[in-house]
């Protein structure tokens, strides 16, 4: 469990405030489990620092690993639940190498892909986030905001605006919802390049049987999880939006100014959940595509071989009519009683044979193009 005092400044706390700051707001971090064995102190820190402790049901919400994304809220806070999209742990150098990649490979990088949920509280005056084990969100933001609090950053922040520290806990909590998101956005190019060697593998199958048929299923119902997550994550946000909408105006115009930028940066968040989402229905539609072309190679190359097949029945068919008209027991057939009778009916076969494959030659029954 870790806290910050952040105003004008960044600074580490050694632990709970004794009372919320009048400038500024608290930052709360801890992992789930820390969170569930500590829920008492938590709810008694939260109910005298914020004027209210989380509901029960948000609790549960808190601790369940499996939930979806998904926001609500109270008079006196707002929860957002929101799953990540990154590289899982010990993964990160699968998605850093864009030279190499096999299906083996591609299979990988989808389930390697980390969708667990992450929680924030947003009070006015703190900010409880209530992330997984091995989470490094929160430690990418202390070291930024570290290093932007000792004028480290040139006139750049989290997202390349102008830099300051967070003036609220909406606000920070829109930075790290973002970070979450763009997370994935750093990840598509190479995750879209490695579900390219699965395709390759697939349409390049046209003269041996593709038989990687379940990489395949496991990389699809992959990419379908991954578009279930993004559709959540818009409807998380839209829900924040809507409700942000109906916050009262504030007269304060700095503080109106600060709301206007909570208004921008809600749908800068929602606009890369919208992009995350297109990459995604457009890698599920190039592997509807590429099956459908592979067994469209496939029937192509069906219908090469009955051509062929055909081709071939076709010549000898006449060849074996006339073999079966001199093999009749009959004893005055033409040419059974010549000395060159053999000659002249090979003759005759190869002659209809020639005759039949240069008649199809011209018909380009024979050819590709």
């Amino acid at each position: 469990m870790r806290f910050f005092l952040i105003n004008d400044r960044f600074q580490e706390l050694s632990g709970w405030p004794e009372k919320a700051p009048a400038d500024g707001f608290v930052w709360v971090t801890m992992g789930r489990r820390e969170f569930e064995v500590n829920l008492g102190d938590v709810q008694a820190h939260l109910q005298r620092l914020a004027g209210g402790a989380l509901v029960d049901l948000h609790v549960a919400d808190l601790l369940n690993p499996q939930l979806p994304s998904q926001f609500d809220y109270t008079s006196w806070y707002d929860l957002m639940v929101f799953r990540r999209l990154a590289a899982g742990a010990r993964t990160e150098r699968m998605f850093l190498d864009e030279s190499t990649g096999t299906a083996s490979s591609a299979r990988q990088a989808l389930a390697s892909i980390d969708t667990s949920p992450m929680g924030l509280a947003v009070f006015d005056r703190l900010l409880l986030t209530v992330h997984p084990a091995d989470c490094a969100v929160h430690e990418f933001f202390v070291n930024r905001m570290h290093q932007m609090a000792q004028g480290r950053e040139n006139a750049t922040d989290l997202r390349g605006s102008a830099s300051r520290l967070p003036p609220s806990a909406a606000d920070l909590m829109l930075r790290i919802v973002n970070h979450m998101v763009d997370s994935y956005l750093d990840l598509r190019r190479l995750l879209t390049r490695q579900f390219g060697y699965l395709q390759q593998e697939l349409l390049g199958s046209r003269s041996s049987r593709f038989t990687n048929w379940q990489a395949l299923l496991e990389s699809r119902n992959a990419l379908h999880l991954l578009e279930d997550t993004c559709e959540d994550q818009r409807s998380a946000i839209q829900e924040w939006i809507d409700a942000l909408d109906e916050w009262p105006t504030p007269p304060d115009p700095s503080a109106a100014r600060e709301r206007e930028v909570l208004r921008v940066r809600s749908r800068d968040v929602h606009e890369h959940i919208e992009r995350v989402l297109s990459h995604v229905r457009r890698l599920e539609s190039s592997a509807e595509s590429a099956v459908q072309m592979h067994f469209s190679a496939q029937g192509s190359r069906t219908n090469e071989i009955m051509r062929t097949l055909t081709v071939l029945t076709a010549i000898f068919l006449p060849l074996n009519l006339i073999t079966g008209i001199f093999g009749m027991n009959f004893d005055s057939l033409p040419l059974i009683h010549e000395g060159a009778g053999f000659w002249i009916a090979v003759m005759l076969m190869l002659g209809v044979g020639l005759g039949l494959v240069w008649l199809f030659w011209r018909k380009r029954y024979l050819s590709d193009d």
